[in-house]
């Protein structure tokens, strides 16, 4: 008979079983000999507030496009079919996240990602969304924008 595995179900083969009783191992399939240690507190908080800047769509999209290169807002206007007002309170989101940075280039204001690790985080995030079967896309919460549909 399989050994059961930490979440109650049975595993497939002895060596599985065998796996999850060694001490500070393998659980789901990932094992970690050495874990680090949690970064502090204020580190955490930072972290949680660049991800907070970077929750709204639009923003994600505003990161998409800097990726591909320095913007003004009208060339984001445009590209994004979003209303002036609405591109400038969201860079100024991203601004103030220490997201994005703008320099004065004439009449315009040219932004462009302060660093690469950045996209990074919006690209994997699109990219494990779009994978096929990899999970279920969460029910959205009350008040939620419901996503456009294509005829």
């Amino acid at each position: 008979m399989p050994a059961p595995t930490p979440h109650g179900t049975r595993a497939a083969t002895p060596a599985a079983g065998a796996a999850a009783d060694i001490p500070g191992g393998d659980h789901c399939g990932v094992r970690d000999a050495s874990p680090r240690p949690l970064p502090d507190q204020e580190t955490l908080g930072a972290a949680g507030d660049l991800l907070r800047a970077l929750a709204a769509p639009v923003r994600i999209a505003i990161v998409l496009q800097l990726r591909a290169g320095d913007r003004c807002v009208h060339e984001l206007v445009d590209a994004l079919e979003v209303a002036q007002p609405l591109i400038s309170q969201h860079l100024r989101v991203l601004k103030s996240a220490g997201v994005v940075q703008g320099r004065r280039q004439g009449r315009e204001v040219v932004y462009r990602l302060v660093d690469e690790h950045l996209a990074h985080i919006v690209v994997d995030a699109v990219t494990h969304v779009e994978e096929p079967g990899e999970r279920q896309r969460p029910e959205r919460t009350a008040g939620a924008r419901a996503p456009a549909t294509t005829p």
